[in-house]
């Protein structure tokens, strides 16, 4: 398969993203704007920068973890699945042809000043364009590459020149009153202004074509997001303390308005045409990216297959690129301009929430494929930030963008389950949601799904002969300190004499198996150093390489033999059980069929002596039994460890420790217990276990209300540790 080639570089995708931005949302909308909140426009372009910035970092992050995927429709259908793939698909096609319709209406204005002709003819000059537009998207003409960055430097230097010279014309007396509507003004312009900025993101979609994507990707967005920050700050500071809000607010064409005054007749015509320029350059970029998107849904069998068709003689989307423009057409024959760029920003600001959603569900849920080289700085914060924001500011757009987001979730899920139904893919969050997450992300039934996913039928795509007369199976997943340690382990607590040990590599959906069937360097090393440790420690060690889709079902298949009596698998201390996601550590604790065991490998490697501690409230069940295999393998001492409140009797703590003795007393290990009063168990457990090599501790028998609710996060007993810690759940 054919590659494209990595040949733009950081000042080409800068200028790309600028070219994205500087067009009606300067052009066009300031004007429109500065009505409703006056000389504070400059800080709300200020604010709605601030509140896009989380999305440009999530979309960098997400980049760099799919350079080939083609944008933020293949994210979100990758994060939450082909039907919230369907509805963000149209949501994002919608978002940009209006932008794109925007655009055209503005660039009608701007050509009255070119042009001496009636103000009723403006739309129609848009329309002529728009078909001059739908001509060269079919014919595949493209404008050649220097052509975007002249356009945007000759832009970008205009604009700088004419604030300039602007602020030596400011009337000081048009800056007040600071808020001509109070707050809510200010906000609702915040929301109104958040389209300027749609183009911030838009470079994601071509990153397979960037050289050095993990560096130049974030770079290039967050540099042309503050670039043309400065600029929106700039310019509309300038506009409102030169020209009057009232004459503003009907203004389509400010910058002209703004260039007749500090230059006159010819400095005006000049910006008019920059503005001309720039404008028919964002609607053209506007029809080649949204014409992709229905594109790709009918590949992706979302939407019907005549419009996946590509023209034999142009080799373009014709059937897309034209029910994009006829769209187009009714959007700027229909729609005055003000809606049009309120539904524009309503959808870009649900596109941005999102991402940011889509972030954090991947990171929530550890996918494996999911390896961004770029990583969202203070993440979950900014995360949360972005999403909170523009549902804040998505309410002071009104109540119709909103109901045009409800009936773009209803269009959308009519579509998939007319046409996207049979698609097997699945969404992350499917695979690892929880009950509300499988109402909100899974067409099917939520009951149905969860009892599909216990049941956990193997799968034929598994072969049965894996692990099929093996006690126990260690899953490696490529993050393990030392695979060899954690077979250790399992051979340590298995009763029987063989461990199937597998290599499993989680990979998209999208991703075809046959694809990465192929053996690697890296697992023939780890079989020859598998191969090793069974002949020295007289264990059968067997060892497969596993590809899927699904890591938590398929691991969860394999511990469903007969046979199988122990999953083992590395840890980092953490198990999330939130409202809407888990890890497939979470997830696996709620519905495997074996006992499981996770090992965290904090480097110890000679396992001398071993503490037990019990959690308060545990049974023991056959803890004991277990810890004691576990030193007759080793050949270690074991302690019994038992932490009880500072109000515990003496005649209670005589009991214990009589009670815990008989039960080790069979143990043909050295053992000993030991009962130390503390009202701060995790703290005395750290303690202690730096004077030993391995800690075994049970799961925790519940979460507590908040953990259910947002997260256990870390293992506090787990996380504090000084020695390697072995945490067992035993299934009933």
């Amino acid at each position: 398969m054919k590659k494209l080639e990595r040949s733009l570089a950081l000042p080409a995708v800068i200028a790309i993203s600028l070219g994205g931005m500087l067009g009606s949302g300067i052009f066009v909308l300031p004007g429109l704007a500065a009505i409703k909140t006056g000389p504070s426009l400059w800080l709300a372009y200020l604010i709605a920068a601030i509140c896009i910035l989380p999305a440009a970092l999530s979309k960098s992050e997400l980049a760099t973890a799919m350079p080939s995927s083609g944008g933020t429709y293949v994210y979100i259908e990758r994060a939450f699945g082909p039907l919230f793939g369907t509805i963000s698909g149209i949501g994002l096609w919608l978002a940009m042809l209006l932008k794109s319709a925007f655009a055209l209406v503005g660039l009608g204005a701007y050509m009255l000043v070119v042009i001496n002709m009636d103000l009723e003819l403006t739309k129609y000059v848009a329309l002529a364009f728009l078909g001059a537009i739908f001509f060269l998207n079919i014919t595949g003409a493209k404008k050649a590459g220097s052509f975007q960055l002249y356009a945007v430097a000759i832009s970008v230097l205009s604009l700088i020149i004419i604030s300039f010279f602007g602020l030596q014309y400011m009337d000081q007396s048009l800056l007040e009153p600071f808020k001509t509507e109070g707050n809510i003004g200010l906000l609702s312009t915040i929301a109104f202004v958040y389209l300027s900025y749609s183009g911030v993101t838009k470079v994601a979609a071509i990153a397979e074509e960037i050289k050095n994507p993990s560096k130049n990707l974030p770079l290039s967005m967050i540099l042309s997001l503050v670039i043309v920050a400065v600029i929106y700050v700039a310019v509309s500071f300038v506009l409102v303390g030169n020209i009057p809000v009232e004459e503003l607010g009907t203004d389509l064409k400010p910058i002209y308005t703004l260039s007749l005054k500090i230059g006159g007749p010819v400095v005006g015509v000049v910006m008019a045409i920059v503005g001309i320029i720039t404008l028919i350059s964002t609607a053209n970029a506007g029809v080649l990216a949204s014409s992709r998107f229905p594109f790709a849904m009918a590949r992706d069998r979302l939407l019907p297959e005549f419009m996946s068709k590509i023209d034999s003689k142009y080799l373009t989307p014709v059937t897309t690129i034209a029910i994009t423009c006829v769209t187009m057409l009714f959007v700027i024959l229909f729609l005055d301009v003000i809606k049009i760029a309120k539904l524009a920003s309503a959808f870009k600001v649900m596109m941005f929430v999102s991402v940011n959603m889509a972030v954090i569900v991947l990171r929530e849920t550890s996918a494996q494929w999911y390896k961004p080289k770029y990583k969202s700085p203070l993440y979950p914060y900014i995360q949360i930030f972005g999403i909170l924001s523009g549902l804040f500011f998505l309410a002071f757009l009104g109540l119709m963008p909103i109901l045009a987001i409800f009936a773009i979730f209803v269009l959308g899920t009519i579509i998939y389950n007319v046409y996207g139904k049979e698609v097997m893919r699945t969404g992350v969050l499917r695979n690892y949601g929880h009950r509300p997450a499988l109402y909100l992300f899974n067409s099917n039934s939520p009951e149905a799904d969860v009892d599909q996913i216990k049941e956990a039928k193997p799968s034929s795509n598994l072969d049965p002969k894996i692990a099929s007369d093996a006690g126990a199976i260690v899953p490696l997943l490529g993050n393990e300190n030392s695979p060899e340690a954690l077979v250790d382990i399992a051979a340590a607590i298995n009763s029987k004499k063989k461990i199937q040990a597998l290599k499993i590599t989680e990979i998209p959906n999208q991703t075809y198996l046959d694809a990465v069937l192929e053996d690697s360097s890296a697992s023939a090393s780890l079989k020859r150093r598998l191969t090793g440790l069974s002949e020295s420690k007289g264990v059968v060690v067997d060892f497969e390489s596993v590809v899927t889709h699904e890591l938590s079902n398929t691991i969860n298949e394999l511990s469903s033999q007969s046979s199988c009596e122990w999953l083992v698998m590395g840890w980092d201390g953490r198990s999330h059980s939130g409202i809407l996601v888990t890890n497939p550590i979470g997830w696996l604790l709620a519905n495997i069929n074996s006992n499981l065991a996770l090992f965290k490998d904090n480097g110890v490697r000679h396992v001398g002596k071993v503490l037990l501690a019990l959690r308060p409230g545990r049974k023991d069940r056959n803890f004991i039994e277990i810890a004691q295999r576990v030193c007759s393998f080793y050949g270690s001492a074991l302690t019994l460890l038992h932490v009880v409140p500072e109000s515990t009797t003496n005649r209670a703590i005589f009991d214990m420790e009589k009670k815990s003795s008989s039960k080790l007393e069979s143990n043909t290990v050295k053992s000993e217990v030991s009962i130390v009063k503390s009202d701060d168990p995790v703290g005395t457990i750290s303690g202690l276990s730096s004077s030993y090599d391995l800690l075994i501790l049970g799961t925790p028998e519940k979460d507590n209300w908040i953990n259910v609710l947002f997260g256990g996060g870390k293992d506090k007993f787990t996380e504090q540790s000084a020695c390697s810690v072995l945490r067992l759940t035993v299934k009933d």
